[in-house]
């Protein structure tokens, strides 16, 4: 929208230039004799209008720039400018074409109004490139602030992102694209009851942090021709983040890799959710239910309240029951934690019970 505004008024100040010239007192009598300036006036402005807004047009789109280039972009235009400007005067002496000193000197300034904005906007569009052709000159987006969270679909579904805004840990605003909240509604209207239920709970948890007093949550419509461009859902959040300078909150392991590669903020709800858990250090003494086998032989499976793994030696055939371990390692990483240990003994509680529930033996020697 606002490059059309730019064009516009391009235009607007194009077309009274030209008609402010023609009107002049000594164009209007010299083209009554010689209509070669009159011509040279219309023809050359819209030639050159009608030039560098196609030029413009075509050029492959980018993101708006920085205030910055703007000046950045008007600057190079007057030095192109003053540079072509002589062109115009060995042209009129060259081919005799007799134009008087008013009609080339608007000529001129027609000349520089449109390579001013085909400067900037091309510096406008190309931004990101600056820097490779002039070092050390860079149009940064300044954030000021908290920079925006961005929320994917598998963040939302995944629900403890709610809780976290609650806790105020990220005191920033939360921004939902409106291609995820397609894809979410997708999923809720899935033929696949798991892939209903979750996409139904995802609609919850976002109507959750909407109605949230202390929740800054936002549905962003707008329409970023690079996003658009992209394909899949996630190469546009990546592009999506990026260009609003934000932070991505994610549980997707891949999706949070991939960002990383391309150097955008990503926020790794299970590595957030890992790092609060209690560390377990080597020699810790822990109790905990086996109830599966593990993969290595003498092996056995057993879960903290939290969800983390634990990896017993020596207690697959203590399935069902309560023991202790001495912790020897634990690995830690986005897809979760795992603590790895070696059967003790069994859990004291459990050892109680089963005494109290063993039958007291009469003296010997005592009657009935």
């Amino acid at each position: 929208m606002l490059v059309w505004i730019f064009r516009v008024i391009f235009w607007l100040i194009l077309v009274a230039f030209m008609l402010a010239s023609v009107s002049s007192t000594e164009i209007a009598r010299e083209s009554a004799e010689r209509p070669a300036n009159f011509i040279g006036v219309v023809l050359t402005g819209f030639a050159m209008g009608v030039f560098v807004f196609l030029v413009e047009a075509l050029t492959p789109r980018r993101k708006l720039s920085a205030l910055a280039g703007v000046f950045f972009g008007l600057l190079v235009g007057l030095l192109v400018s003053g540079a072509l400007a002589p062109i115009v005067d060995m042209i009129n002496e060259s081919y005799a074409i007799q134009l008087v000193p008013e009609t080339v000197a608007a000529i001129k300034w027609i000349m520089g109004i449109c390579v001013c904005y085909l400067t900037i906007s091309i510096v406008m569009r190309t931004r990101d490139d600056v820097r490779f052709v002039i070092p050390y000159v860079e149009f940064a987006k300044q954030t000021k602030g908290a920079r925006p969270l961005v929320l994917d679909t598998s963040a939302i579904v995944d629900g403890r992102i709610s809780d976290l805004c609650e806790s105020r840990l990220f005191d920033a605003p939360v921004i939902v694209p409106r291609f995820v909240l397609n894809e979410l509604q997708l999923i809720a209207d899935s033929a696949d009851k798991l892939k209903r239920n979750r996409g139904r709970r995802g609609l919850d948890v976002l109507k959750k942090m909407q109605t949230s007093p202390t929740i800054d949550v936002e549905i962003d419509d707008t329409n970023v021709p690079d996003i658009e461009e992209a394909k899949g859902v996630d190469q546009k959040l990546l592009v999506f983040t990026k260009a609003y300078n934000g932070r991505l909150a994610t549980t997707d392991y891949n999706l949070t890799k991939v960002a990383q590669v391309r150097a955008v903020d990503v926020v790794n709800i299970n590595d957030l959710a890992n790092s609060l858990k209690v560390v377990a250090l080597p020699g810790e003494a822990m109790q905990v239910r086996i109830v599966k086998p593990g993969e290595e032989a003498d092996q056995g499976i057993g879960y903290l309240d939290d969800g983390t793994m634990i990896v017993v030696e020596g207690a697959r055939n203590k399935i069902g029951r309560d023991i202790t371990l001495s912790v020897t390692s634990s690995l830690q990483t986005s897809a979760g934690k795992m603590i790895f240990g070696r059967f003790e003994s069994f859990a004291t509680s459990q050892a109680n019970n089963r005494s109290h529930r063993r039958p007291a033996r009469r003296p010997a020697g005592t009657g009935a």
